[in-house]
């Protein structure tokens, strides 16, 4: 009898990719939200609880579709097993890292970020990553005129709430990394 069952608590089968990483079949008990899973059973802390209710959008991932595009999904409002079977992405899978798991090279975004000083207590900075990073992928295939980008990146960090308020770096660094990321956007007509 495992821990779970002696606990009383019903546990199902879970399997997904993280970050390139197969996981699982691992048992994991029912109704889990995935961001537990993330932190008790990976060790993954970099997407927060935040609100607990899916509203500041701290705790996001990205799960990639087979059709080559992706998605923002909330953890905490989500559980465990409605990842089952997908592929995700968590924060921790954007920069490069060596062989000793240390950071030899960060994405574009959280360079951005990084340079534009994006953040100021960072606890919201995971979800705005993942949201950048899905625009900026999303932009690779259907690049957007220029005099669409600012409602562009309103529409794509509009739902993330940052309490220090630093939603001014936010938008200027994912605006700089747009027009800096050749085809992105489409030239002038």
């Amino acid at each position: 009898m495992t821990a779970i069952q002696s606990a009383g608590l019903d546990s199902r089968s879970l399997s997904m990719t993280i970050n390139g990483e197969k996981i699982g079949p691992t048992q994991v008990p029912a109704g889990l939200p995935m961001i537990d899973f993330l932190h008790e059973y990976l060790g993954l802390t970099g997407s927060r609880l935040g609100c607990g209710q899916g509203i500041c959008r701290a705790c996001v991932v990205i799960v990639d579709r087979a059709d080559g595009t992706s998605e923002e999904v909330r953890t905490c409002i989500n559980g465990a097993h409605a990842f089952d079977g997908k592929t995700v992405r968590t924060v921790e899978g954007h920069a490069k890292r060596n062989e000793q798991g240390e950071v030899v090279e960060m994405s574009p975004v959280q360079q951005k970020f990084l340079e534009h000083f994006s953040f100021q207590c960072g606890y919201c900075t995971p979800g705005f990553v993942n949201a950048t990073t899905v625009l900026i992928e999303r932009l690779k295939r259907n690049p957007i005129a220029k005099d669409q980008i600012e409602a562009t990146i309103t529409d794509a960090l509009n739902e993330h709430i940052c309490r220090c308020t630093g939603y001014v770096r936010y938008y200027e660094a994912v605006k700089d990394l747009v027009l800096a990321t050749p085809g992105l956007v489409k030239d002038a007509a």
